[in-house]
């Protein structure tokens, strides 16, 4: 249930970065990087742990573990909480702390590596339909590959215009929804001719 798990990093890349980081920070550090095949992981195996470093929002975690332990008959753990880093560079709809999540949301729109020649691939050019609701985006995208160089149909600009006044559609508009759906100029007003399309199963 993690925000974009499509971008979360392999746990082999994280472990490298984070050993990196271990390094840098006090080189002499004994430690141990463990998968977590399951929330809890060694904390509430192993015996010789003393202390668990938790936040505000992973203290539940905390206790949860030192439940476990009472029943494995392990000595509860010492739980030290620690302050969260606030994202001085946060935008409105992300976590107040740094937050992976946020991180992920960044990186959309970015490429995250160059793209392969792959020969499986047709050479023809690719065509992409843009669908969905109003105000999902689709006229920001659409500019968005214009300016990378696609060649862009609006299918609402083309819907419009055959309805103009004098085109292909307009006489048979017109004679099907009533001369009420035009403007004073004799184009056809949308509002109106949607209300009547869209209210009429």
């Amino acid at each position: 249930d993690k925000v974009l798990p499509e971008l979360i990093e392999p746990y082999e890349l994280r472990a490298a970065k984070l050993r990196e980081f271990l390094e840098d920070v006090k080189p002499s550090l004994c430690y141990d990087i463990v998968p977590l095949p399951d929330p809890f992981g060694p904390s509430v195996t192993d015996p010789d742990l003393q202390c668990l470093v938790v936040s505000e929002e992973t203290r539940r975690g905390g206790e949860a573990v030192n439940r476990k332990r009472l029943e494995n008959g392990l000595p509860e753990l010492a739980l030290h909480e620690i302050q969260l880093m606030k994202d001085p560079v946060r935008s409105q709809n992300e976590e107040e702390k740094i937050s992976s999540s946020s991180l992920r949301q960044r990186l959309l729109g970015t490429l995250l590596q160059p793209p392969r020649q792959d020969p499986a691939l047709p050479l023809r050019p690719y065509v992409i339909g843009l669908t969905g609701g109003t105000g999902s985006g689709k006229t920001s995208i659409a500019k968005l590959l214009g300016h990378l160089g696609a060649f862009v149909i609006d299918a609402d600009k083309l819907g419009h215009a055959v309805y103009v006044p004098g085109g292909p559609a307009y006489e048979p508009v017109v004679a099907a929804f009533g001369a009420e759906i035009l403007n004073k100029d004799g184009t056809i007003n949308r509002k109106v001719l949607g209300a009547k399309v869209f209210g009429n199963q």
